[in-house]
């Protein structure tokens, strides 16, 4: 479960990165991203998304019952330490795959809105040109309709930049968080590094109070 999270992690920041920069598997990645957005294929990552949340909130409901039967024993059992850290590490990664994924989708939504209003902008420009060419074969009235045309064209494709300019800002936000995301997730490998060790510490000290028990158990009985 862990190996498979992990890995899941790894590829969607490495298809976060992809999209980042403008290469041509991003605009291989955009087209695959696309026809997944067609037909079945929201269906089939609603219903994975659905199942890693169901997950999730088992683990979270695992771990809000081992802290409530520790709090109830006023004990602290090495086992349930145990199972209590796997519970933890594993609804972090959940989570985090989760929120990755949201940021791909985000990405891809930006990314095609400003290849759209780039599109809008070239076209209006062009229209805007056309106009300003075969303005001096025009009459008076039809000079007054076209300036008025091209003044409001011309607020449009402010308009237009302004909005071009909001989204590319989004764009490098989306690009620090993703800076901050890989630290985070630095951070995980960290500390599952040291559950792993504790796990083990956890494990032989369980060992050693089961074998003090059993030499326990055979003095009792001699």
């Amino acid at each position: 479960m862990l190996q498979l999270l992990y890995a899941a992690i790894f590829g969607e920041m490495l298809l976060i990165m992809v999209l980042l920069f403008k290469t041509p598997l991003r605009k291989l990645l955009i087209l695959t991203l696309d026809r997944l957005k067609r037909g079945r294929g929201p269906i089939v990552v609603t219903t994975v998304g659905a199942t890693l949340v169901v997950v999730l909130a088992s683990s979270l409901y695992s771990m809000a019952k081992i802290q409530r039967r520790t709090a109830e024993a006023g004990v602290v059992n090495p086992t349930e330490q145990v199972l209590m850290s796997k519970h933890l590490l594993e609804a972090s990664l959940m989570g985090f795959v989760l929120f990755l994924s949201l940021m791909i989708d985000r990405l891809h939504h930006y990314i095609r809105e400003l290849r759209m209003l780039r599109k809008t902008m070239e076209a209006v420009k062009k229209q805007g040109r056309s106009f300003e060419d075969g303005k001096s074969t025009t009459t008076s009235e039809d000079h007054r309709a076209l300036t008025e045309e091209i003044a409001t064209l011309k607020a449009r494709i402010k308009n237009l930049e302004t909005e071009s300019e909001a989204k590319g800002s989004k764009a490098k936000s989306l690009e620090s968080e993703v800076e901050a995301l890989k630290k985070q997730s630095e951070g995980f490998l960290m500390e599952y590094d040291r559950l792993l060790e504790e796990n083990q510490n956890l494990r032989s000290q369980l060992e050693a109070i089961d074998q003090s028990s059993l030499h326990a158990e055979n003095k009792k009985n001699m």
